[in-house]
């Protein structure tokens, strides 16, 4: 299955035609990203969707952020409910037509009812986390451990960026960072999909620190002894969430 053209990626930046059914900001996003094989993430995929690669190279991402803001659209926010943080492992996907996007292998969050709703709405692997945050001399130091596991995973990363890039279109970092399509599996095991629309990301490359890698064993991987292949922060975007459909 070939993988997807430079247009193919550009195209997924492009205002779906669908309408919007949520918005939500996503803040002090932090993405950490290792080498992984191919064949290791492709035979822990469902049947339909296949390895997105970068030089021959695949990658599992730990993305610690902040969800604000969230409400169906036409709708206000509710405090208390519409904030909270989140922690994720990722992978990067294409379906038979070229089209990319991510594949969550768990969702850590701190607000129940996101659980309940993203499991049974988006079918996506959700999971109760305690979650807390402090920041120290500019840096965010971000906590998070899921419930029922007695590992406390720490992320330490600037607060606020002190310059910009824009991702150019065949670049490592537009691969990691510029993906507009999630993909997930109902129990019954037909994939869905679900497109979101924000602005590309404004982030700059962090120096590459030793950080936790306890959502690999979480998922069944081997975890990561060595630096991440890539750091990177990225300013807050605000996103519109379309349906989610059925894939074909």
């Amino acid at each position: 299955m070939s993988q997807p053209t430079d247009q193919q990626r550009l195209d997924a930046r492009e205002k779906p035609a669908s309408p919007v059914v949520m918005r939500q900001d996503w803040s002090h996003l932090l993405f950490l990203h290792w080498e992984v094989s191919p064949e290791e993430i492709q035979q822990r995929l469902p049947e339909g969707l296949f390895v997105d690669t970068f030089q021959d190279k695949a990658y599992l991402g730990v993305v610690p952020f902040f969800m604000e803001k969230i409400r169906p659209v036409y709708c206000p926010t509710v405090p208390g409910i519409s904030w909270f943080q989140e922690l994720n492992l990722r992978t990067y996907v294409h379906d038979k037509y070229g089209r990319p996007g991510v594949w969550f292998f768990t969702l850590d969050c701190n607000q129940w009812l996101a659980v309940k709703i993203a499991r049974s709405l988006f079918h996506l692997p959700y999971n109760h986390a305690k979650m807390s945050f402090n920041v120290k001399s500019e840096q965010l130091v971000y906590k998070s451990k899921r419930k029922g596991d007695d590992v406390e995973q720490v992320f330490q990363y600037p607060n606020e960026l002190t310059s910009q890039l824009e991702a150019k279109v065949g670049s490592l970092d537009f691969f990691l960072l510029e993906r507009y399509r999630l993909f997930s599996q109902r129990k019954n095991g037909s994939i869905y999909e679900g497109l979101v629309h924000h602005q590309p990301y404004q982030y700059q490359h962090i120096d590459k620190t030793p950080q936790t890698t306890r959502l690999f064993s979480l998922c069944d991987f081997p975890e990561q002894n060595t630096l991440p292949d890539s750091a990177i922060i990225a300013a807050t975007v605000s996103v519109n969430i379309h349906p989610l459909k059925k894939s074909t």
